[in-house]
């Protein structure tokens, strides 16, 4: 079986992404100032982290994702079948 990267900005495919694989919206805690998340991360907490996470709210994650004007890329599955936790957040 082969992967094959996707790309979208649509809300709803990056949310049910997600979530089917545990995850959570999240931002760097040292990036973040007042009113602004900083930089975004799909963190997925039984993995922990190299940064120092901070659980955001889906609409703070979309807003500023929609802000810095970025795009998410993801893999559905591995090369084994199982699913992929693989992505990135770039700009579009």
């Amino acid at each position: 079986m082969t992967t094959s990267t996707h790309t979208t900005t649509n809300p709803e495919v990056i949310q049910l992404w997600t979530t089917d694989r545990g995850g959570v919206p999240a931002a760097v805690e040292e990036t973040q100032k007042k009113g602004d998340p900083g930089i975004l991360r799909i963190h997925f907490p039984e993995e922990g982290s190299e940064d120092t996470l901070t659980e955001i709210s889906w609409d703070n994650f979309f807003q500023k994702f929609e802000e810095a004007k970025l795009a998410f890329v993801y893999d559905i599955r591995t090369e084994s079948g199982e699913l992929s936790r693989f992505s990135k957040l770039i700009s579009r």
